[in-house]
This record gives C-alpha cells, structure tokens and sequence, in this order.
C-alpha cells in the first residue's frame, strides 16, 4: 500500500490524517503545498482537489479528498477503523468529530478569518475572531463527552481524538481560553504522549526554510 499525503503543516485537517496515517501504521510521504504562496489555488492541485484544499490523499494510486472521509475510509478498506463499536457510540463520535471539523474549523479556516478581519475595517484583529469563536465550539465539545476514560471515547482513539488534537493547537496558538476544560485537558495529556501524534505535530513537519 502507498499513501502520499498533499499537506500543508499548519492544516488542521492534514494534522488529522497525519495522526490517523502514524496510529494505523501506514507507511506514507509528505508532499508540501504552501498555502501562503497560493500553491493551493494551482492547477497542480486543483486537479487533486477541485475545492483548492488541503489536504488531498492519493491512496493506492486513487485521489481522494476531506480528512474526516478518508479517515472513515481506512476503515471501509480494511487498514483501521477510528469509530467505535455500535451504532449509537458511532453516531456520537461523529457528533463530537463535527463539532470540530463542521462548526469550529469552517469559521476559523484563515481564509475566512481573513476575511473577516479585512471587511472590519480595522476594528478586529486575526486572534479576536479566533479567540471568538474557539473557545465557544471547544466549551460545546467538553459538554458532550461521555464518561471517564483517557481519550473521547474511551479507552480507543477515535475520529473525535483525531480532531480534537489540532483544534487544541490552533487554541494555544491563538491564545484561545481554555480554562475549565477539564475532560480536554486531561484527554490532551494523554494523547500527546503517543508517539504518531508526537510525530504529527506541526512543528515536526514544517518544511524547512
């Protein structure tokens, strides 16, 4: 099986893959694509991803696109499965993965937050947009966890770990606050000492200038 991942390092939705690529064990390559020169909106990658996103995936010479699908595909092809056992506890993973990757990214995504800011005339700066609206998806995600367990779902990392992970990164980066967030907290600590969500860190992927 050959993986290459078309990534930009500071990409929320490519840190997901990377962490889900390392924890199911699959070998794979990094192709960079500089978003902040615009390399996105080429037509080298417009032909992978017609959106002009990142990251696209090229799994057994087929292209496929959306981090959250092609977590889900690893698991309809037999390599790893990132949702839990049953369909109720399924459907709630699904429910704490988008929370992250349909409500807190799409507004936070840098286009958009540039946007923003651009169209304040000066009133708002990049960091209040996000410290805006982090926080309020983070509080709603704390809310939702169920139970006791190490990761969001329990004893397992699932999708919901696969998102939540950069979104706390984006937060710090951000200055975003996160006081009181208890079960993130304490699920942060014990994700961040496997060694495939080590690896998959930003900083231990930025190209190098």
């Amino acid at each position: 099986m050959t993986v290459t991942l078309y990534d930009y390092w500071r990409s929320s939705a490519a840190y997901r893959l990377r962490i889900a690529f390392g924890l199911a064990e699959l070998d794979f390559s990094i192709v960079p694509v500089d978003l902040l020169t615009g390399e996105h909106r080429g037509a080298e990658n417009l032909s992978r991803n017609p959106q002009g996103l990142v990251p696209s995936a090229d799994i057994d010479g087929q292209t496929l696109t959306q981090s959250l699908a092609i977590i889900e595909y690893l698991a309809d092809a037999g390599h790893h499965d990132f949702l839990p056992q049953g369909p109720l506890p399924r459907a709630k993973c699904r429910a704490l993965s988008y929370v992250i990757a349909m409500e807190i990214h799409p507004v936070c995504n840098l286009s958009v937050a540039k946007h923003a800011v651009a169209q304040s005339g000066g009133t708002m700066e990049m960091a209040d947009w996000m410290q805006h609206f982090i926080p309020k998806g983070l509080r709603a995600f704390e809310t939702m966890l169920e139970g006791n367990g190490p990761y969001c779902m329990g004893d397992t990392v699932t999708m919901a770990d696969l998102c939540l992970v950069p979104q706390v990164y984006n937060a710090r980066r951000w200055g975003a606050d996160m006081s009181g967030l208890t079960k993130i907290a304490t699920i942060m600590e014990n994700l961040e000492k496997l060694p495939a969500v080590q690896a998959a860190h930003p900083d231990q992927v930025q190209p190098k200038a």
